[in-house]
């Protein structure tokens, strides 16, 4: 139940964040719906056509296209109280990057795969609906610029494999790894943390 429900807080989240995304890019309410649809299920569904898994998720469960209707709906309405979109994009999608981690790895974990290929899961499942979206908007995207956002779901990743041999509660061992993924992307963009850049600015 806590990993249904985790999973529909993440596409909630990751929801919103492509609606601010789109909103600041001025589009159409069927602009805004067509980018926040593709940030909350685009890594879900490229994880799950990788593992075999069809038809992928949201096709089978109408609840998170729901969920993202309810998320332009509501990110419409408020949109005003939302008037510090930088801020409010960031929140929203460093909580969609913590548990989308968690949701490929566990994913990748039950389809019985090598830990290094679940946390690539768990990567790609919370990275690469924001990559499409950023593509879609003409934006360079994020994780390939030198901010740390796809390590953070790597060491994410990492934590999870390494508590497990602590053989603590399934939802604490969610709970934590989900903490430390958003915790990593808030320290590092508060102290400016970036990955090493080979060209001279």
């Amino acid at each position: 139940m806590l990993f249904y429900a985790l999973d529909i807080i993440g596409t909630f989240a990751f929801a919103i964040s492509g609606v601010l995304v789109a909103m600041q890019k001025r589009m159409d309410l069927f602009g805004i719906f067509i980018i926040a649809f593709v940030t909350a299920v685009g890594g879900g569904t490229l994880r799950d056509i990788l593992i075999g898994k069809t038809p992928v998720g949201w096709m089978n469960d109408l609840n998170y296209v729901y969920t993202i209707a309810l998320a332009v709906l509501i990110s419409i309405i408020f949109r005003k109280k939302l008037n510090k979109l930088r801020t409010s994009l960031f929140l929203f999608d460093t909580i969609g990057l913590g548990v989308f981690t968690i949701i490929g790895v566990e994913i990748g974990i039950s389809s019985e795969l090598h830990p290094i290929i679940c946390i690539a899961l768990g990567t790609m499942s919370a990275s690469f609906g924001g990559v499409i979206r950023d593509i879609l908007c003409n934006e360079i995207p994020v994780i390939f610029r030198k901010e740390v956002y796809a390590t953070a779901c790597i060491l994410g990743g990492m934590t999870f494999f390494a508590l497990r041999y602590f053989k603590l509660e399934e939802d604490l061992l969610y709970i934590f790894t989900i903490l430390m993924v958003i915790t990593i992307r808030l320290i590092v963009v508060k102290f400016r943390v970036k990955l090493p850049n080979i060209y001279q600015e």
